[in-house]
């Protein structure tokens, strides 16, 4: 029987206003134990940030890190998967997509967690694809 998404993904999402420096953002990071937030604003959805973007789009970059915002290096395209598909189809949509997360929604298309390559390496090998 294939996994579902609902199965591998992360239910905890943490939101994030695109003016929160990076610094703030990296210290969330730290202290929830993930690697990434969905930024916000208002109350709309306007990208996501992980832990390597920070490291690549700003650190590598010589940003600074205390006044560089979360909205000025988000990546902007935010990809969403039904918690009832494979997982087998998550891998797919990454692997079309050249993204190594998804967010996660239910069938009213609210979001409900998230799946990154890291949750599905993390199933055992009969369920990843």
């Amino acid at each position: 029987m294939a996994r579902l998404v609902a199965d591998a993904m992360t239910r905890r999402v943490v939101y994030l206003p695109a003016d929160t420096s990076l610094d703030e953002a990296a210290q969330a990071m730290r202290d929830q134990g993930i690697g990434d937030v969905v930024v916000t604003h208002g109350p709309t959805m306007a990208g996501i940030v992980t832990d390597r973007d920070i490291v690549v789009r700003a650190i590598a970059e010589g940003l600074p890190v205390g006044s560089t915002t979360l909205g000025s290096i988000a990546s902007r395209e935010l990809i969403m998967i039904e918690q009832n598909a494979t997982v087998e189809e998550a891998v797919q949509a990454m692997r079309s997509r050249a993204v190594r997360r998804l967010l996660v929604c239910d069938a009213d298309r609210q979001v409900v967690g998230l799946l990154s390559l890291s949750d599905v390496a993390l199933l055992p090998t009969s369920a990843a694809a």
